[in-house]
């Protein structure tokens, strides 16, 4: 037995320490790397990175990589090289498209497709599991194990680390307690909690649902703007609202509350997503100029949760075939779509006919 954390807990430290632009070292197949998101990185830690010899890249995905015409010979990334006359900014502004149309030239940018990509690979993924822009500023370092001795910092092996960035994380029920709600007098609050560090996620059980029957069910993703703002670029908090509303009419339903904040993208990234909206693109395009794909969400931890409440069938309250078919793939039964149009406004018109198109929700 021992005090020492172990790689889920060097994981949850390695998150911390980026977002505050502290670098974190990753070994893996005989090599090692010192890795920095963008976002985070300062001045003075950059010119230290350069201090150190060798010659850093900025890590970025396909979906980055292909907006600024760079060649992602690594297929999912790209390792734009980082000239030596150029500063913090410049970094910046490879990794951050908010300005990509005021200063569309940026390169020609050269990319490195020799050696292997894996470390790359795995700084992008730790990057973007923070929450931060996926962009990670790497360079190679001779003795991984010493340069985090020397300056402190968490040292991750990526051969133990990479299973674990995949898996869903494990949730533990915390605590229940009664919650009359407007929508039903009869509810009740369920906290769960991830093994990784991560959000807590929630679930709203209206009524005593039966266990052995399909329950009336919606995973519900966390939206700040929607739920709690009333936004009107999108649908949420009337779907949130429609949602508790129909489980009280009808006696029982556990709507799942999901801390998963613009696709899972985190509510900083979706607000740039939204800046990039305002220059014209829609929500798909946004999201790729950022690095990411169309959605990050993990409906996994859905499923998991509803599992733990000792349910085995759903009748689904959603729009969105692919929370479907990634409930039956965890081996929850789906015996109807409920569909659930409402919130359509002048204001997001555009973003649902986005959805339909290019998500296929059915709407």
């Amino acid at each position: 037995m021992t005090l020492a954390p172990g790689i889920v807990e060097r994981l949850s430290r390695a998150r911390a320490d980026l977002r505050m632009g502290v670098p974190v070292v990753l070994v893996g197949g005989g090599q090692a790397v010192l890795a920095v998101p963008a976002e985070t990185l300062g001045a003075p830690r950059l010119a230290a990175l350069r201090a150190m010899g060798g010659d850093p890249v900025l890590a970025v995905t396909a979906r980055r990589a292909e907006t600024l015409k760079a060649r992602a010979y690594d297929g999912d990334l790209a390792r734009i090289v980082i000239p030596p006359d150029v500063g913090l900014a410049w970094v910046q502004a490879v990794a951050d498209p908010a300005d990509d149309l005021n200063a569309p030239m940026k390169g020609p940018l050269l990319t490195a497709r020799e050696g292997d990509a894996a470390l790359h690979r795995a700084a992008v993924m730790l990057v973007k599991s923070a929450h931060l822009l996926p962009a990670a500023v790497v360079l190679a370092v001779p003795n991984g194990l010493a340069v985090a001795a020397e300056h402190g910092l968490t040292l991750i092996p990526v051969d133990e680390a990479g299973p674990v960035l995949l898996r869903a994380a494990a949730l533990h029920p915390v605590v229940s307690a009664r919650l009359p709600m407007a929508a039903a007098e009869a509810g009740r609050l369920h906290i769960f909690r991830p093994d990784d560090g991560g959000d807590e996620h929630y679930a709203i059980e209206i009524g005593r649902p039966d266990r052995g029957a399909p329950v009336l069910a919606r995973l519900h993703s966390a939206c700040f703007t929607g739920d709690v703002l009333g936004s009107l670029k999108c649908d949420c908090g009337p779907q949130l609202r429609a949602a508790l509303a129909q489980m009280g009419a009808e006696g029982a339903g556990v709507l799942l509350y999901l801390n998963q904040e613009g696709r899972g993208i985190g509510l900083a990234n979706k607000m740039r997503a939204y800046s990039l909206q305002d220059q014209g693109f829609d929500t798909v395009q946004a999201n790729h100029r950022l690095g990411f794909e169309d959605d990050e969400r993990d409906f996994r931890i859905g499923a998991g949760i509803l599992r733990q409440m000792g349910f085995g069938a759903v009748r689904l309250m959603t729009n969105n075939p692919a929370k479907i078919r990634m409930m039956e793939a965890q081996g929850l039964r789906v015996v109807e779509r409920v569909p659930l149009k409402v919130g359509q406004t002048a204001q997001n018109a555009g973003y649902l006919a986005t959805k339909a198109a290019k998500s296929g929700h059915l709407l």
